[in-house]
């Protein structure tokens, strides 16, 4: 499942921040109050919402090679 499916915005977590460093202190503290694994699937939200979902490339490609063999 695409985590961005599962993605909802909570309208009532807004607030409004006189500064930029009030901002700053505001996300250090929000994001050290969750979890590594909320953490990891932020990110990978944001990885999503960035560089897209494209399910055929879940996979490992395949790589052939050819090599030929010289004589010796």
């Amino acid at each position: 499942m695409r985590a961005i499916d599962t993605f909802r915005v909570d309208k009532g977590e807004f607030s409004v921040l006189s500064s930029f460093e009030e901002a700053d202190e505001a996300d250090k503290a929000y994001w050290h109050s969750k979890s590594p694994q909320e953490r990891m699937e932020a990110l990978e939200l944001m990885r999503q919402i960035n560089y897209g979902y494209d399910p055929t490339t879940e996979r490992l490609q395949r790589v052939l090679e050819i090599a030929e063999l010289t004589p010796s």
